[in-house]
């Protein structure tokens, strides 16, 4: 396949991520982060593991918790911390960061070279989400902001250790392990600090089946095969699609304005990416 279509395959994952907002807020019952996360993970895992037939073995017992940890327990964790004690927009801002920590860790665990243009685009991309989600009325809070932080240094490990560790298995496996063992570490926690769902409606297992199937199983697998060949800070910059989704099925589905501001936002996210993409060579695989 061609880099391009490598592009568009990985960019479906954070583009459909964007839709788990409208999800959770019209489909899913409300206080319960944790449940709401291990559903999204284990039960997707699962399912995978049983059409791929496949364990880790050896050392990627260790590693599969290691980034089941990262891209899912504490990532979706300190997501939800950050969602609760921010307002939308700063904790998206904030955890708009990841493409510049990704681009720092991959000189460091990849030895992949800085370049210039890679840190302009991450910084456009950042310039971007906060045209098309910050409010003036955004308060800051000290734990929001440290969880949001976490958030985006979570995922960015995630993604670099995804590309360092590469297994000699297919892209669907990986996601089975991965999934599997971030639903099971988010189990315990989901039990003991949270109350029981309460009986579950229609809508709410049409959401449940949405975001564990769309919003996990399949987008997962799309970006740990975009991880596995296309440079990192390319894949991390693809994250910003995410909340402009968001913003526009906001506007499309609900209702929401959409402001000018919030339009030259898109732009400039779509530039970044853009930008991204064209400061990394092209590398055949």
């Amino acid at each position: 396949m061609t880099r391009n279509t490598d592009l568009l395959l990985t960019a479906l994952a954070p583009a459909i991520w964007g839709s788990t907002y409208l999800i959770t807020t019209e489909l899913l019952p409300q206080g319960y982060p944790l449940t709401v996360a291990m559903l999204r993970a284990l039960p997707a895992g699962l399912l995978l593991l049983l059409i791929v037939r496949q364990r880790p073995t050896g050392i990627w017992w260790g590693r599969v918790l290691i980034l089941g940890a990262l891209n899912f327990a504490i990532f979706w964790w300190l997501l939800f911390v950050a969602a609760y004690r921010l307002p939308g927009g700063v904790a998206a801002t904030v955890g708009a960061i990841q493409p510049l920590i990704v681009i720092g860790l991959a000189r460091l665990l990849l030895g992949s070279p800085i370049r210039a243009l890679s840190i302009a685009a991450a910084a456009a991309g950042m310039a971007g989400v906060a045209l098309l989600i910050l409010t003036p009325q955004a308060a800051l809070d000290p734990i929001g902001i440290v969880a949001g932080l976490g958030c985006a240094i979570s995922m960015a490990f995630g993604t670099v250790l995804s590309r360092k560790w590469q297994p000699p298995v297919s892209p669907l496996t990986f996601t089975a392990w991965q999934l599997t063992a971030g639903g099971l570490l988010l189990l315990p926690a989901a039990l003991l600090l949270e109350p029981a769902l309460p009986p579950l409606t229609a809508h709410n297992l049409l959401g449940f089946t949405y975001l564990g199937l769309i919003g996990a199983a399949l987008t997962y697998m799309l970006w740990f095969r975009g991880v596995a060949r296309l440079d990192p800070p390319v894949v991390a910059s693809l994250g910003f699609l995410s909340p402009m989704t968001a913003v526009v099925l906001g506007w499309a589905v609900l209702g929401q304005s959409l402001s000018p501001l919030q339009i030259a936002g898109m732009a400039v996210v779509l530039a970044s990416v853009w930008l991204s993409q064209r400061a990394q060579p092209s590398t055949p695989h």
